[in-house]
């Protein structure tokens, strides 16, 4: 049985999510990740979420996105939603709902109205329907376009509850964009386009804003201007690991630094050494996919203790340390006591 997805019951919520294709087959061409990408930004803007960072993958993606507290969301009016529609709908379309609209108006009915709007309210700062819509619609996209039918994903998304703190942040959001470096793709992530510090390098106003609401969480992002300046070197130096960017050139002999294998993490982890968060990142780590909820050991605790429910009696805690590397205060919800890395 399905368990229920853990939740941030007030403020704004951040979730790392990730779905997978059915059979792990690599679908995601370049035609497939822009379809995946523009749909992705224009249910962003419908839906009222906002996705910070992401990678689409050759059979994957992740997202980490921001849920608004539903009572800070101003509700539809007739001409919000009058301008929200071109968004998601054809001419055709929106003449349809216009036209419902001005019957609705014309019987001076307001519960009719207000019937209308909602049914569009309630696709909003929902992250299941966001995830829904965005899958479902790559979907029909894709069977149609290769002439298929059936399943496209395997199962329904993943998600991980992610502090809203800047540390948990940065790292989450590092995690996501170095998945290319981590698969060998590029070296840098700035050269990788399906990922969002590579189109907020490029220039991209919506990357570059995602970006940003990780300051925004902090005094840091308070008490000082927050501009791409300043959002751009704090991430770059941990994507880095503090400015040690390598590229390679073969004539110095100088090789270009992919990542980790397994291999040699798991062998570090076996002789007692511990890696710091820029190199960990480097590596395929189950915590930012399984471990259900990343952050600080009181947000873990917290949470924890408003679904007290859903665990039994003998635990009595739940923030647990994780392993294999120098995390500071950052906890995980699930203990992974094997294939961590991997």
């Amino acid at each position: 049985m399905r368990k229920a997805r853990l939740i941030r019951e007030s403020g704004d919520a951040f979730y790392h999510c990730m779905s997978r294709v059915v059979d792990k087959r690599f679908i995601f061409n370049s035609k497939e990740k822009n379809f995946f990408r523009k749909w992705m930004r224009k249910l962003e803007a419908f839906c009222g979420v906002e996705v910070v960072t992401f990678c689409l993958m050759s059979n994957h993606f992740h997202l980490l996105i921001r849920v608004p507290e539903r009572e800070r969301m101003a509700r539809l009016t007739v001409e919000a939603l009058l301008e929200m529609l071109p968004i998601l709908y054809n001419d055709t379309q929106m003449l349809h709902i216009r036209q419902e609209i001005d019957r609705a108006r014309a019987s001076g009915d307001e519960r009719w109205l207000r019937q209308i709007l909602d049914r569009y309210e309630s696709r909003r700062g929902d992250l299941s329907v966001f995830l829904k819509e965005l899958k479902q619609r790559f979907t029909q996209w894709y069977n149609r376009t290769n002439n298929r039918r059936g399943t496209l994903w395997e199962d329904r998304f993943k998600s991980v509850l992610v502090e809203g703190s800047e540390q948990a942040l940065l790292t989450m959001a590092a995690y996501i964009d170095l998945n290319p470096v981590r698969a060998g793709m590029v070296s840098d992530p700035k050269d990788y386009r399906w990922c969002g510090y590579a189109e907020a390098v490029a220039g991209r106003r919506v990357a570059r804003r995602g970006l940003a609401i990780i300051l925004e969480q902090t005094s840091y992002g308070v008490n000082r201007r927050i501009t791409w300046a300043n959002t751009a070197t704090k991430y770059r130096l941990l994507l880095f690991g503090h400015g040690e960017e390598r590229e390679g050139d073969p004539d110095y002999g100088v090789k270009s630094r992919k990542g980790f294998s397994q291999e040699r993490v798991e062998a570090e982890v076996e002789r007692g050494g511990k890696l710091s968060i820029p190199e960990i990142l480097r590596c395929r780590v189950r915590y930012f996919c399984d471990g259900a909820v990343f952050g600080s050991v009181e947000f873990v605790n917290d949470v924890f203790e408003s679904h007290r429910t859903r665990y039994g009696p003998n635990r009595k805690s739940g923030a647990r340390k994780m392993r294999g590397a120098e995390w500071g205060d950052l906890r995980v919800l699930r203990d992974l006591r094997s294939g961590v890395f991997g």
